[in-house]
């Protein structure tokens, strides 16, 4: 294809980078009055999208010298095409990407017509880069997914489509490519159209226009083609130029606060990105969870003083008084203040390499909002076929499925649907920092809000001066016979002796009846440690010294006790016994019959035991008597007991 001189103008220019949404539109010329429409495609893995963007920005001329000297270079090298132009490689920028021919990361891309502005988003057609695609589609306006002609839909095309209409984007292209590869049959165009159209019934409030094209030859891409006479809609390139994807409108303010500007004892400034709403000098602002309110004082945009600001405004904000508000509050405006929740419903879309438990403990980011919070219940999954539901005890990797989610503490939101930054979170696992699932809001549960936590007359202290120490718990932990049952049941042998109150909570007792109907799963261990904790918490806040002896294998869970209990109620001692010697034990065969295959789920065989990385004690269960440990780690644990020298009086 012959290209004009224009490029000769701009070739002394640098190349366009490939960056981030933000960084992109940031370098925008701010005077281009054009509007900006961000779209995503996505798809199956090869069914053409590094193609089709390769090919809009071939055939738009929106390709400098030097990209075009890389992209013969690249070709020869890696293409595809034999010794035409592959005009994925434009896009696939991963060295890995170009070796194997597939795209891994999003991609991101700048262009523009004399109508509008683009900013696109190449996704990873790979289940297993599911999250990439996520991320592509939360900044989107338009999703174009790729069908190939010769497959028709598949599990992959259906998944996209679905987290693309949970990530609220409404106008959705379904390109169905490769149309010359079945000689431009309109049968194929419409039997796929038709497929599509009985499945997107079920997706929430998208609109679809279906358009046949080849992004390899360029027909209906930017210009109508010849070949196929009986479509008669828009070119693709038409469609995008047009398509009103304007999001609805709320002028609810929301400013989360990202970071509290304190330089000197004279200025203490809010910082933060007005994402929805207008806001002037006066104007009364609430802070969403404690309620407090203050004027507006002053408003900083950049290096200038404003009086008013909207939606997409960087600002720094000062108020008439002190009031407490830091990095992770959300303010609103006093009249239209903003709900706060600690248990609502959500659609996860679960991108982690391991499973979602129920009763593991994560932690979300909702705006700048961070706090713990656990999956109480998944109420079904989605499957990506029909859209039914289905049973699910877990959420394994790409599961898209509807849960019940509770929070530590209390979180500002909306609903996904009114506003995005405050009805979408992410999940993050705890252990690994790694983000493990995206989730969309939808809506609160209103039952914890009439559940409040009733004031006692009889509290903890007094129980405690009753006791005459404080209460504490003592988790012991480790493998299968490591000996951490006959220990913990010395040390409060010696600790009932100096007059102590205890109670030893032992994992086998406690399978007897609190956890008689758990089996061995990672599900099932989640939820044994659970009840634990909330047992031991009880007690613990009846002034008893509780002991636990349980495997624990997880240290998420392990956390995740120490966090519910509090750090400075909580002891955990790591019995330290090798795997060796826990087998010569044996004695209840346990070991015996998980070499043997026969006992599935065994901590320490068939299944994950993890070290604690700072437990407080560590103790050597082969390197002494059981009450010899005792009394060596009775010593030690002691001195954090606390004694109370008078018992309390009642008057």
């Amino acid at each position: 294809m012959k290209h004009t001189d224009q490029r000769a103008a701009r070739a002394k220019r640098p190349a366009k980078a490939t960056h981030t949404p933000a960084m992109i539109e940031n370098s925008v010329d701010a005077q281009d009055t054009r509007d900006l429409l961000r779209f995503i495609t996505c798809g199956n893995v090869d069914d053409g999208k590094s193609t089709l963007i390769g090919r809009m920005l071939w055939e738009g001329q929106h390709l400098y010298d030097d990209q075009l000297a890389a992209l013969k270079r690249d070709s020869a090298r890696y293409g595809t095409q034999g010794n035409e132009l592959d005009l994925a490689l434009l896009v696939d920028g991963l060295g890995a990407e170009r070796e194997q021919h597939i795209t891994i990361d999003v991609a991101y891309r700048f262009f523009s017509t004399s109508k509008r502005k683009f900013i696109v988003a190449d996704a990873p057609g790979h289940e297993q880069y599911t999250r990439n695609m996520v991320g592509g589609a939360s900044t989107a306006n338009v999703a174009v997914l790729l069908v190939d002609a010769r497959t028709g839909l598949t599990t992959q095309t259906r998944r996209h489509a679905y987290v693309v209409a949970l990530m609220g984007i409404r106008q959705l292209v379904l390109a169905i490519n490769k149309m010359d590869l079945v000689r431009y049959d309109r049968e194929v165009f419409q039997r796929i159209e038709q497929d599509f159209a009985a499945f997107s019934q079920k997706l929430p409030s998208v609109s679809t226009i279906a358009i046949p094209l080849s992004a390899l030859k360029g027909d209906n891409v930017q210009t109508r083609t010849s070949s196929m006479p009986w479509y008669s809609g828009p070119t693709l390139m038409g469609y995008l130029e047009t398509v009103d994807a304007t999001p609805p409108t709320n002028n609810q303010l929301v400013f989360p606060v990202q970071y509290v500007n304190r330089p000197n004892d004279a200025f203490r400034g809010f910082a933060g990105t007005i994402e929805q709403g207008e806001l002037q000098i006066g104007d009364t602002l609430r802070v969403g969870r404690s309620g407090q309110i203050a004027q507006v004082k002053t408003i900083d945009r950049l290096t200038e003083e404003v009086e008013r600001v909207c939606a997409g405004d960087a600002v720094t904000l000062t108020l008439d008084r002190e009031i407490d508000v830091g990095r992770g509050d959300v303010l609103s405006l006093a009249q239209t203040p903003l709900e706060t929740t600690d248990h609502f419903e959500a659609n996860l879309i679960w991108t982690g390499d391991e499973d979602g438990l129920i009763g593991r403990s994560y932690e979300i980011k909702l705006a700048t909002q961070w706090t713990s919070a656990t999956i109480t219940t998944i109420k079904y999954g989605i499957d990506l076929n029909t859209l039914g539901h289905e049973a699910r005890r877990k959420l394994s990797p790409n599961d898209i499925c509807v849960c019940n989610i509770a929070t530590s503490r209390p979180l500002v939101y909306t609903p996904f649907s009114e506003t995005p930054t405050l009805g979408r979170f992410i999940v993050v696992d705890r252990d690994t920092h790694a983000t493990v699932a995206v989730g969309i809001i939808r809506h609160n549960l209103r039952r914890a809000q009439n559940v409040h936590a009733q004031s006692l007359t009889v509290n903890r202290a007094r129980r405690e001066h009753l006791n005459g120490h404080a209460g504490k718990v003592i988790w012991f932990t480790g493998l299968s016979g490591s000996g951490k049952s006959t220990i913990a049941n010395a040390l409060e042998v010696e600790l009932h002796a100096r007059g102590y109150r205890t109670y030893l909570l032992d994992g086998d007792n406690l399978r007897q009846g609190l956890n008689k109907d758990l089996g061995f799963t990672d599900p099932d261990r989640v939820e044994n440690i659970r009840r634990v904790i909330e047992v031991a918490r009880l007690m613990q806040d009846a002034g008893l010294i509780v002991i636990t002896a349980l495997i624990s294998p997880f240290r998420r869970e392990r956390a995740m006790a120490r966090e519910k209990l509090g750090d400075d109620n909580f002891v955990e001692v790591y019995v330290n016994t090798s795997l060796e010697v826990c087998e010569q034990r044996d004695t209840k065969g346990l070991y015996k019959r998980a070499r043997a295959g026969l006992l599935p789920n065994f901590s320490g065989i068939s299944s994950a035991y993890e070290i604690p990385r700072n437990p407080d004690f560590t103790v050597d269960g082969s390197a002494g008597a059981p009450q010899e440990l005792a009394s060596n780690l009775l010593e030690h644990i002691e001195k954090t007991l606390g004694r109370y020298q008078d018992q309390l009086s009642f008057r």
